[in-house]
């Protein structure tokens, strides 16, 4: 390490003359006027000066970086290292205007609360990091209630700070060599169950506000509750997350984008309590308000576990409205449903443009699932008048095996599901399945070429039709954000 603020004045051994007192008079000032720059560009190496590399992918590289043991953290599992984040943080903030910096974590036990990032920033863990999160409650800020829910999940009041949170950010990254961040779930599982939190469960990552944000080579292990939450953000890519918690876990959601434009979700495996990716938009009469949809998202290469939730969920809050959504090459096992869309009068909005193909399942309760009366509200003010709009709805090229029921589609009375288009299907039903493997109402749509055959509400429309359930050819933004490969040098 070289500390730039360390001069060497002492060495000089001045003479008392006029001359001398001149050029420390001048260091002096140069010093001064640059000593927090000095003091925090000893901690930072500049990545064009070192030698041993480590590679990888990220959406911008950076310029300087520095070690989180050069702000005095020990990795040892039980000393406590949010003052060592935060101050790393806020100290390399700095450098977000001249080539962004990286802090990086290296092989360790790392305990820590809520830390707070900042822009043009990278969060890089070595590939033997774990981060473990505190289960000291005073490490753990309280936010407000997010706007378009108007209360918190677990309570009406505000919501505990994520483990790893920003705000308003521009260009920020959390990555790694598939570091280990363990949320140590267990501790706020049973606050959950005991009813005994004030506030609701913080989240593992959580970014608001913000654009340009990368999520990826990472594992997330027993997440207090949600592990992945863009909100209101924009041009958001969660790549190669590898993400467990026990599948009895309350609220331990994967990846949930919520509000959001152009978001990307690849190479992901879950297992989890609760549905694997959950699209959101906002809760009744709040989301209605706040009016911000989740849109323009693409999730391919997804595998996912969870026994008692969905593989992909849209809803239920979804009251900012869900469009355009683009699933391709997703593999569920052991999953309550395959896709599922929830919701309910007084939601509002609308769930449309949705799109699905090569789905692969395994030991399912459901394939497809529809709830057009979700009983979940924030408050008895919503508006029973505020009907959800669900149409043009598209599954095509999907297999299954050992399947209990093909799908459940209830609609809302006076309100139906339209534009239902599911083609190229073959579901193979477990030896102990329900009599009527479709159960339909409320519904209006179309099949090609399904097996079992549908409901009367979705007439098969024969072979030939099955290129009316196409899925969109072109382009969305987000596919266009290119990576680049960028190199951390080790000293």
């Amino acid at each position: 390490m070289h500390y730039l603020s360390t001069m060497h004045v002492n060495a000089l051994q001045l003479p008392e003359t006029m001359k001398m007192m001149k050029i420390v008079a001048v260091l002096l000032v140069a010093v001064l006027s640059a000593s927090l720059r000095c003091a925090v560009a000893g901690r930072v190496r500049n990545l064009e000066s070192s030698t041993y590399e480590i590679k990888y992918n990220a959406i911008n590289c950076r310029t300087h970086s520095a070690s989180l043991t050069d702000f005095g953290a020990v990795g040892d599992g039980l000393t406590s290292n949010t003052k060592a984040f935060q101050d790393a943080v806020n100290q390399l903030s700095q450098f977000a205007s001249d080539g962004g910096v990286q802090l990086y974590v290296p092989a360790g036990k790392w305990l820590t609360g809520s830390i707070s990032l900042t822009s043009h920033f990278t969060l890089y863990l070595h590939r033997d990091a774990v981060l473990l999160a505190s289960q000291d409650m005073n490490e753990w800020p309280v936010l407000k209630p997010l706007p378009s829910y108007g209360r918190g999940r677990d309570a009406a009041a505000g919501r505990y700070q994520s483990l790893i949170f920003g705000t308003n950010l521009t260009d920020v990254i959390v990555t790694g060599d598939n570091g280990t961040i363990d949320g140590q779930g267990a501790f706020w599982w049973q606050k959950f169950h005991g009813g005994k939190l004030k506030y609701t469960r913080p989240y593992l990552i959580e970014f608001m506000y913000s654009d340009t944000v990368q999520i990826s080579s990472l594992t997330l292990l027993n997440s207090p509750s949600w592990n992945v939450h863009p909100v209101y953000s924009s041009n958001v890519l969660v790549q190669g997350i590898t993400i467990l918690a026990p599948v009895q876990s309350p609220n331990t959601d994967g990846i949930n984008p919520d509000s959001c434009t152009n978001v990307k979700i690849e190479d992901c495996y879950i297992v989890s309590g609760d549905d694997c990716v959950a699209v959101k938009s906002g809760w009744d009469e709040y989301g209605i308000s706040y009016g911000m949809p989740t849109q323009h998202l693409i999730i391919r290469r997804l595998t996912c576990i969870s026994p008692y939730s969905a593989t992909i969920a849209l809803g239920s809050e979804m009251s900012g409205g869900i469009g355009d959504v683009r699933a391709e090459d997703i593999t569920a096992i052991n999953t309550e449903s395959g896709i599922r869309i929830k919701t309910a009068v007084g939601r509002g909005a609308y769930v449309k443009d949705i799109y699905v193909k090569r789905m692969s399942m395994h030991t399912m309760k459901w394939a497809f699932k529809m709830d057009g009366d979700y009983k979940s509200h924030p408050d008895n003010r919503y508006d029973p008048n505020a009907l959800p709009v669900i149409q043009n709805i598209n599954y095509r090229d999907i297999v299954a095996e050992n399947v209990a029921m093909a799908a459940r589609f209830d609609g809302i009375p006076g309100d139906p599901f339209s534009g239902i288009c599911i083609a190229n299907v073959t579901l193979g039903m477990a030896a102990k399945s329900k009599k009527y493997p479709w159960t339909c109402t409320d519904i209006q749509g179309m099949t090609s070429g399904v097996s079992p055959p549908p409901c009367d509400l979705l007439p098969d429309q024969g072979v030939e039709k099955i290129s009316e359930c196409d899925f969109p050819q072109d382009n969305l933004p987000i596919d266009e954000l290119e990576v680049k490969q960028c190199a951390y040098r080790t000293g």
